[in-house]
């Protein structure tokens, strides 16, 4: 199975030129920035390990990902939660869905004070050192790209929620890194990168109005659908759609006609699910 080289799709948004890292293609089971999170412990053998445990919220997408990869290694699968809201469990949709159908076990509580050697124990979102070994895989492709192309300018953007991704690619990127916190502020995001490295961080992209990760916003909805009419490529509701606005509103106060512009897709489509249906439910008129 391949979990790299994911291809680049030149598009054109609102006038603009873009190139797409299609992260979302490079598997059908296993793709995005999880994917690569996750590639160190996909390509190597862990002998001791018969468990994985890790937590976050119900509709995680590093939640589905941890799943798939668990599925493949054979590996049983817990997973952490505050709690899990009674229609869901009714109405299994989105990541929840998918990660109960390959083998999830939820658990509702707090995580154990500890955990023995047959164990391996992922941090929230995927938040760990070793997400390093695929992101470097990541960024010598752009760097593959970018020489094969001749490409003399460019600036890399991502949306972020650890900021693990964006973080790791300007370590292993000559150029720069661009990104935007789509859970907590700029602060939180400061923090989350110093946890993992202490210097040689991204660009954090200002944020002119204030957002709840996870509530419906009508631009959220609205940039969506005007990316999929004009450039034929499903993002995610979550992140994408803040990550447009915000390096969309970038660009246009760059206008520096020789910048070459390349966006990292980073999956998580299958969160859209229940998305889409919060989103028709508030707004059935877009």
């Amino acid at each position: 199975m391949n979990y790299t080289n994911s291809p680049i799709h030149e598009v054109v948004f609102n006038k603009q030129k873009y190139f797409i890292k299609r992260d979302d293609l490079l598997n059908s089971d296993f793709s995005g920035n999880k994917a690569r999170k996750f590639y160190y412990y996909l390509i190597n053998d862990f002998p001791d390990i018969k468990k994985v445990v890790s937590h976050g919220s119900s509709q995680s997408n590093a939640m589905y990902s941890l799943s798939v990869l668990c599925k493949l290694k054979n590996w049983q699968f817990d997973y952490y939660v505050d709690h899990t809201a009674s229609f869901l469990k009714e109405n299994p949709i989105g990541n929840y869905k998918y990660a109960i159908k390959n083998g999830m076990n939820i658990i509702e509580g707090n995580l154990p004070d500890f955990f023995d050697k047959e164990i391996l124990f992922i941090n929230e979102g995927g938040a760990l050192v070793q997400a390093s070994h695929g992101i470097e895989v990541l960024a010598n492709e752009i760097k593959l790209w970018v020489n094969q192309n001749n490409i003399k300018d460019i600036k890399v953007f991502l949306p972020s929620g650890t900021g693990t991704t964006a973080l790791f690619l300007q370590k292993y990127l000559p150029f720069e890194v661009l990104t935007c916190p789509c859970v907590g502020n700029e602060e939180y995001l400061k923090k989350q990168f110093e946890v993992l490295e202490k210097k040689n961080h991204p660009l954090i992209l200002k944020i002119d109005k204030k957002y709840h990760f996870a509530k419906l916003y009508k631009e959220f909805y609205e940039i969506h659908n005007n990316l999929l009419t004009q450039t034929n490529i499903e993002f995610d509701l979550l992140y994408d759609s803040l990550g447009w606005i915000c390096f969309e509103n970038f660009v246009k106060q760059l206008k520096e006609a020789n910048t070459t512009f390349l966006y990292i897709h980073q999956g998580g489509i299958i969160g859209n699910e229940s998305m889409y249906d919060r989103y028709k439910h508030k707004y059935p008129l877009i």
